[in-house]
């Protein structure tokens, strides 16, 4: 594919695509920030998300928005009784035993999803997208619960992400995921910042 090719693709793009997109990277500034807002823009993101993962036949992914939706609402009710401030939240540590419970339960979770995607649908990248449907939950849970880890799950996410969606074409998408990742990379320096001041004072 050539850069004009890349041009016209991206600027042909369905405005839902696009409006998802721009609505996604408001929420990551925001969650780096730890700031409840993020839920807000989130929730516009992932429904109209839906749709496009929908038409793209990612239907892990199309399946995981919907779950996604719910879990705004959780997030932004569990964050609003963790305020640090106004609008910021204290972030939490966890140990390598929890940790590699939930590297555990991704990847699991991940191959029965897979299977059952590639045997039973016409999903394409069956495998790819049930893990970024597996592990993207198991980062929001810990997102959600103010773990700073949330974000090296993240980090895995969305490179395997960003290889799925270039080669579905949807461009906006890969714009946004690899700033998700530049700034999921910020966000755990940030968190595991927050969390050496916390832990002093």
């Amino acid at each position: 594919m050539t850069l004009s090719d890349f041009i016209n693709s991206f600027f042909g793009s369905n405005l839902v695509e696009v409006s998802a997109a721009i609505c996604g990277f408001i929420c990551i500034f925001l969650l780096v920030k730890g700031n409840i807002w993020n839920f807000a823009f989130g929730f516009v993101q992932v429904t109209l998300y839906v749709w496009v993962f929908y038409h793209a036949k990612l239907y892990s992914d199309a399946g995981l928005h919907v779950v996604y939706m719910l879990l705004q609402i959780y997030g932004w009710w569990h964050w609003s009784k963790n305020l640090a401030n106004a609008t910021t939240v204290n972030v939490v540590s966890m140990s390598h035993k929890h940790l590699g419970l939930y590297a555990l339960v991704a990847l699991l979770s991940a191959a029965l999803l897979g299977t059952l995607m590639r045997s039973y649908t016409d999903a394409n990248f069956a495998y790819a997208d049930a893990f970024t449907t597996c592990a993207s939950l198991v980062a929001f849970i810990l997102m959600t619960r103010r773990y700073v880890i949330n974000w090296l799950f993240w980090i895995i996410v969305d490179i395997v992400a960003i290889g799925v969606y270039f080669q579905k074409g949807l461009y906006p998408t890969v714009i946004l995921y690899v700033c998700f990742l530049i700034m999921a990379i910020i966000g755990l320096y940030a968190w595991r910042k927050q969390y050496k001041v916390q832990s002093v004072t």
